[in-house]
């Protein structure tokens, strides 16, 4: 009869566990120009679970925003950005691991998704922690006309609506993983976009980020209120 009961409230607290478990895991990103929430997407785990572990350990930390592109994207998490001297290109940093590539046809470039960067690597792995942000732009229907000639894969309808009242940068799609959304705070990735620059795309005046992982109970409190990806 003990043992009965012993096995009977470990299967309730581990459903309970379950339970009480948050559907989405969010971070937050925090510049001198804001800060914004990021949904990870569970779509991509092995994405979501990587970004993670290095956020929970202060990776991100002190680097830099170092690449921006207004219009297109912004570009960090080059370990190589914290204390970097002014004027010095960067982009080369690594952690020493790629990421397997996760395309998933339903997430695409729409503005202010989260994607990783990576180099010319046949596979389409991506960095171990270099990422950007996408800002994009509205597109019009000749305009995606022409990018879905360079695609591997089709515009969906869905997509292709998106694109000319949204925004966003159609033609990496499918070459190289998306695998969050920022869900509050564009607006930081607007003007982190929009800062002066030198000839490498590096902001001349540094904008550093501190990397958060939401808690439990905060990821609860947003799924309630942020809808889901459509």
């Amino acid at each position: 009869m003990k043992k009965l009961f012993t096995l009977a409230l470990l299967l309730v607290t581990i459903t309970s566990a379950f339970a009480k478990a948050p559907k989405n895991q969010y971070v937050r990103i925090k510049t001198s120009y804001g800060e914004c929430i990021i949904r990870l997407y569970n779509e991509t785990p092995q994405h979501r679970d990587n970004f993670i572990k290095l956020a929970k350990k202060g990776f991100y930390n002190g680097t830099l925003f170092h690449r921006v592109i207004q219009d297109f994207m912004i570009q960090g998490g080059d370990p190589d950005s914290k204390n970097a001297k002014s004027g010095v290109e960067l982009g080369n940093g690594d952690v020493g691991y790629t990421i397997p590539a996760e395309f998933r046809d339903s997430l695409f470039h729409k503005r202010g998704v989260l994607a990783a960067a990576r180099d010319d690597n046949p596979q389409k792995a991506s960095s171990g922690c270099q990422f950007y942000i996408v800002e994009g732009k509205r597109l019009t229907d000749a305009e995606l006309d022409k990018q879905q000639l360079k695609l591997d894969r089709k515009i969906s309808g869905a997509q292709r609506n998106y694109y000319k009242t949204v925004g966003g940068v159609p033609h990496l799609d499918g070459k190289y993983t998306v695998y969050g959304e920022v869900v509050s705070g564009i607006d930081m990735v607007d003007l982190v976009a929009a800062v002066k620059k030198d000839e490498n795309d590096r902001p001349l005046t540094d904008v550093p980020m501190t990397v958060e992982v939401l808690s439990k109970k905060e990821c609860k409190q947003l799924d309630k209120i942020i809808p889901p990806t459509p």
